[in-house]
């Protein structure tokens, strides 16, 4: 949740009908004067361990990308290939839509299951994004986690719908809503008359954390409401979050909105300690906005109360009686994998019968490169069953990583995303493969714009005299630095690694007005900005193993505004093959 506090405008209510809460949900028995809901198909139990993994999974890629998720972040990229790949092998139609106007470009994902009808949507988001400080895993890696594991068991229950779901992550919450805003302000006035309501779910497991429902007496809210006072918790108006995340966008649109939330740095009440346990006086979150919002600032009773709510809410909004349909699921294990020219790997690739009755599933794959063959033993199996998947590689396969698509057909079609990484044939010749990466022998081997390549003493080398230092003028200007790089085919191990000092006169927190970006072939490894300034220098790595076996170019642009300096100073790059 961004910090900002905003303006609230009014919304138009929507007319929702609302199921009963399953009873395994129910941890505190319904008070005698809550008010009985209208009974319909249940709703599915979520699994809070299944919510709980995915947050493992956002702190490991933190953990591997810089310590954060920030918005324009190779953290917050690796965010979105996960939650894509699960919600595609799910059978989701997935967007990802770049937002050009936010200050770090990044992708909002926009899944949408198959079913219902298209002018008769609700919808339900969370920010994907976090602060550059931390994992960010309750904010907001517990509201994506939240929403992902309830796309997931809506695509396995697979039920007769009588509304299309739309689900969402956005880029550039932290920023000012940013995502969202884009998202809402791309679509036509008659796109948005098919959104019947915005649900929204952010910070959803503090650790001292309260029950607050975004716009609580709405006819929106009423089904958000319907759950939690059947769990007894007396849910309270979002006060705090008024305003500060990305249900604003919708309810500016005249979309109705609402949403849950468990609160951030402001405190806990008496009363509220007295009614929901926890400390009065005390911040909601006090890892808000910090290094401590790891995997361990999480409260997996809250976390389970929100999930199952949303889970209640879309089978009351959305989901009819009836039979389902027969359907299955296919997952690959392992999902990546690596094969030397003229050799091959295996995998398997189970199939699940996740409604109906079991079928014949047809199995096939598409996005192999030249010279790289994928089979199937057997080529068709009864749901249920497994295949074995060989992928062979030629003497003259094309070198690199690619995603293969494993489908599977029968009544629908299901697929599962594989990665394969061919290498070349022979030993790994291994070393370190950047010429002059001291910058010692001044420009020998690196190409760069005049002067980035320098002894001066006002930005100090980290080792030596020598460092490349891109930008720090004050004024619009773009500094380049580059080398061509071979990278041995056949190893283990591809590591870039270099260390940087960003030095700025920029007084802002929030805005990227100069930036770095580091590239290798046709990937953007990181961009870096003025937000990430810091003493001394900083090691940075990437696996770059990818383009094993390929020559390309290793590449630093700085660019830097009118005003304001910005320095980015490089030094003792390796890309070391082992």
């Amino acid at each position: 949740m961004k910090r900002r506090t905003l303006a609230i405008a009014a919304v138009t209510a929507v007319t929702l009908a609302l199921a009963a809460p399953p009873a395994s949900a129910t941890t505190t028995a319904r008070p005698a004067t809550a008010a009985p809901a209208v009974a319909a198909l249940a709703a599915p139990d979520v699994q809070v361990s299944n919510v709980q993994a995915h947050l493992a999974q956002f702190q490991s890629i933190a953990t591997s990308n810089g310590g954060n998720r920030r918005a324009g972040s190779a953290g917050y990229t690796a965010s979105v290939a996960y939650v894509k790949s699960k919600l595609q092998a799910a059978g989701y139609t997935v967007t990802e839509q770049t937002c050009t106007s936010c200050t770090y470009q990044g992708n909002n994902v926009i899944a949408e299951w198959p079913q219902g009808p298209t002018t008769d949507v609700v919808m339900f988001g969370a920010h994907l994004d976090g602060v550059s400080a931390g994992p960010a895993i309750n904010d907001n890696g517990s509201g994506s986690s939240v929403l992902l594991e309830n796309a997931l068991v809506l695509a396995q229950q697979n039920p007769t719908m009588t509304k299309r779901v739309r689900f969402a992550w956005w880029n550039g919450e932290e920023q000012g809503l940013q995502g969202s805003k884009f998202y809402v302000n791309s679509l036509s006035a008659t796109q948005k008359g098919y959104i019947k309501g915005y649900y929204n779910f952010d910070m959803v497991s503090s650790t001292n954390g309260g029950y607050f429902i975004n716009r609580l007496t709405s006819t929106t809210a009423a089904p958000l409401k319907a759950y939690w006072d059947s769990l007894g918790l007396s849910p309270e108006e979002n006060v705090e979050g008024q305003g500060r995340s990305d249900d604003y966008s919708f309810q500016q649109a005249g979309i109705p909105t609402s949403g849950y939330a468990m609160g951030a740095s402001a405190r806990k009440t008496s009363a509220q300690a007295s009614k929901w346990g926890g400390t009065a006086n005390s911040a909601y979150d006090p890892c808000y906005h910090s290094s401590c919002d790891t995997s361990n600032n999480v409260n997996a009773t809250g976390l389970n109360r929100n999930a199952d709510g949303v889970a209640y809410a879309i089978w009351a909004l959305a989901v009819g009686g009836g039979t389902p349909t027969n359907d299955f699921s296919v997952a690959v294990s392992p999902t990546a994998g690596g094969v030397v020219r003229g050799g091959s790997t295996t995998a398997t690739v189970s199939t699940a019968t996740t409604s109906g009755s079991a079928q014949t599933v047809a199995l096939s794959a598409s996005g192999a490169p030249s010279g790289v063959t994928v089979s199937f033993s057997p080529s068709s199996v009864t749901s249920g069953g497994s295949a074995t998947m060989t992928v062979s590689a030629s003497s003259s396969a094309s070198l690199g990583s690619f995603t293969l698509t494993v489908t599977g057909t029968g009544s629908a079609t299901r697929t599962a995303s594989y990665t394969v990484t061919v290498t070349g044939t022979g030993s790994c010749t291994g070393g370190q493969v950047v010429g002059n990466g001291g910058f010692e022998s001044g420009a020998t081997v690196w190409t760069a714009t005049s002067g980035v390549i320098t002894n001066s003493s006002s930005q100090p080398a980290r080792t030596g005299s020598y460092k490349a230092w891109l930008n720090g003028n004050g004024s619009t200007s773009t500094d380049t630095l580059s080398q061509s790089v071979t990278v041995p085919a056949g190893c283990s191990s591809y590591a870039l690694a270099f260390y940087l000092h960003i030095d700025t006169t920029e007084r802002t927190t929030t805005v990227a007005y100069d930036k770095l970006v580091v590239q290798i072939g046709s990937t953007t490894l990181a961009t870096y900005s003025n937000l990430n300034k810091a003493t001394g220098y900083t090691l940075r790595s990437f696996d770059v193993g990818a383009y094993a076996g390929q020559t390309v170019t290793l590449k630093f642009t700085g660019t830097e505004d009118a005003s304001l300096q910005t320095s980015f100073v490089i030094d003792d790059v390796t890309l070391q093959a082992s």
